[in-house]
């Protein structure tokens, strides 16, 4: 059966924490923001590593987990499946037993709240061969359609049938293919390499996505005792072995994290250092930072970051793309900044058709947006006015966070679930820099 509780802080034996749901956030404005800072794991990669436990029977041990929503979320599902899990919420350490994992099947009011819920499924189909799932859920960021997944599945002899938004999947044994995929989908990367890792034969993902955040996971892989190897262009080959191991793994760093705290020295016209920036996987975000005229240092060997603001910006133009391009997750964060650039700034986004949804937010604290076909067109502005806001999905949260520092007056933003599912105590790092910001409940 699952461990009784979702989260256990270990150094505290008897006690259970329980999650706490803030209802606001409020904002003063906080110009010249400085100081250092330290990350949290990578919420992107952290996910898909919990998920991919699935494949072992046995007990591993995660380090730099953040105490983030999501990350709550894809414990009591795991429980759900049979998994037991102590998380010592201090040090950031997650161990998780899968030994008595039996369950293939997950219920709605956990599948709902966390899009990365689909990620269960290649572990799912490659241990049992069979999966029950409900529709994801998450941010409202767009279709995200899960065809990506599922036709490559189903090239893998997967049968999949759909009712009433219930997906039942199941195989009697996967096969080896080479798999195309249209777009180089991170969640569908993510789901076909783990359910070749227990395919018999070599399975060639093609025009696969190539995020640090993947990297991360292969390694996982690898210290399980998959054989995966790269190939060009952009191809993960995956030789399947009869049976994965538990394992010890430190999760990156978060560069999504580390592009906010920049972007919150930026906007504000202050100095920050972040000694664990993984700027060897944050290049185009860091020389868009230097096009807008911020000073931007980057420690040996392409970890850490040293942000000064620059007194006079310069307009931008901006694509989101897939890695190595411009973050999607970033977009709304800089976009946020943008506001305040004199002259035109255009930013596009091709990556989600719903992430511009914090344009008109932003609109109703002064900045001047107009959006038109996915694309941004931002008039810089003399100054940001407080306002009430509603974050819509993670990454919005954070946007309009960074604007309400540099605004004047107070800015409330609601739709804080976002907000901490996607960042540990990140308001009290801002904090920590100088920011007038708090957590309301």
């Amino acid at each position: 059966m699952p461990h009784s509780s979702i989260i256990k802080d270990i150094s505290k034996p008897s006690v259970i924490t329980s999650v706490r749901k803030p209802s606001y956030l409020s904002i003063e404005q906080s110009l010249g923001l400085e100081g250092e800072v330290t990350l949290n794991g990578a919420k992107n990669a952290v996910l898909v590593t919990i998920a991919s436990l699935l494949l072992t029977r046995g007990t591993s041990t995660l380090f730099n987990i953040p105490a983030s929503q999501d990350v709550f979320y894809m414990i009591q599902l795991i429980e759900e499946l049979g998994a037991t899990v102590t998380f010592d919420i201090p040090q950031n350490i997650l161990v998780v037993n899968t030994t008595h994992l039996e369950g293939t099947q997950v219920s709605a009011d956990i599948m709902n709240k966390l899009r990365a819920s689909v990620l269960i499924m290649g572990p799912l189909l490659a241990r049992f061969g069979k999966a029950d799932l409900a529709m994801p859920g998450g941010c409202v960021l767009g279709e995200r359609p899960l065809d990506y997944h599922l036709k490559n599945f189903v090239k893998m002899g997967v049968v999949v049938k759909e009712e009433n938004e219930l997906l039942s999947t199941s195989v009697t044994k996967l096969q080896h293919r080479n798999l195309l995929l249209e777009y180089p989908s991170v969640g569908a990367t993510e789901n076909l390499v783990m359910a070749a890792t227990l395919t018999e034969g070599t399975t060639r993902i093609i025009n696969a996505a190539l995020e640090p955040e993947v990297f991360d996971l292969l390694e996982v892989l690898k210290k399980m005792g998959a054989q995966i190897s790269i190939e060009v262009p952009a191809t993960i080959c995956v030789t399947g072995v009869k049976k994965l191991k538990p394992i010890e793994h430190a999760v990156i760093l978060d560069r999504l994290e580390a592009g906010a705290l920049l972007l919150a020295a930026a906007i504000t016209g202050g100095y920050v250092r972040i000694p664990q920036a993984p700027a060897h996987s944050m290049g185009l975000f860091l020389t868009k930072l230097q096009d807008i005229g911020h000073t931007v240092l980057i420690g040996k060997n392409g970890t850490g970051v040293k942000l000064k603001a620059a007194k006079h910006m310069h307009p931008v133009s901006i694509r989101t793309a897939p890695y190595p391009s411009f973050p999607t997750d970033l977009q709304a964060p800089i976009t946020a900044l943008l506001t305040l650039v004199k002259g035109t700034s255009k930013v596009q986004e091709t990556v989600f058709e719903n992430r511009l949804m914090h344009v008109r937010e932003l609109v109703k604290m002064g900045a001047q947006i107009e959006l038109e076909h996915g694309v941004a067109t931002i008039r810089g502005v003399e100054e940001l006015y407080g306002a009430n806001v509603i974050a819509s999905d993670i990454r919005a949260s954070c946007a309009l966070v960074l604007a309400g520092l540099a605004a004047k007056g107070t800015t409330t933003v609601t739709g804080v679930n976002h907000w901490r599912r996607g960042y540990q105590n990140l308001e009290k790092k801002l904090h920590m820099l100088g920011a007038n910001i708090e957590l309301c409940e």
